[in-house]
């Protein structure tokens, strides 16, 4: 009988960048062990095309994956983990999680949005690359601290 894989939901303000690349980078990674999903507090209208040629530069694409709103998760299922990659969400998203089995497995790690970034379109692609990297970083030393 397989496993059930535990559910992990990365929240961000638009859903259409940060959070989109860790549940790319999660699915990568672990699929096997991790369901992984994304949502934003207030979602954009579709994932923004930098994180896509990013992701894509990783080998992941992202081109068929929309943004979507937490209401469809929050109160509804039952979380292994909620990963926060952005400040906003974190000021607003609910402290106490209805279905996070443990209330310790809250993770915020904030990265700067790459979408605020200036400049020519390869200074914003730097912006969208750094971020992208930290997210991968993040995401390898913690499934490294998981055993």
């Amino acid at each position: 009988m397989k496993a059930k894989l535990q559910k992990v939901l990365i929240l961000c303000s638009g859903n259409s960048a940060r959070s989109q690349m860790a549940e790319g980078f999660l699915r990568q990674m672990a699929g096997e062990q991790f369901e992984a999903m994304s949502a934003g507090m207030t979602p954009a209208p579709e994932i923004n095309p930098l994180a896509v040629q990013v992701m894509q530069e990783a080998g992941i694409d992202l081109s068929g994956q929309k943004p979507k709103d937490l209401s469809l998760y929050l109160g509804k299922t039952f979380l292994h983990y909620l990963i926060i990659v952005c400040s906003k969400a974190n000021d607003t998203c609910p402290r106490i999680w209805p279905g996070l089995i443990i209330q310790e497995n809250r993770l915020y790690w904030p990265v700067d949005d790459p979408a605020e970034a200036t400049g020519t379109k390869e200074e914003q692609l730097d912006a969208f690359r750094k971020a992208r990297d930290e997210i991968r970083e993040k995401l390898e030393s913690w499934l490294a601290s998981l055993g």
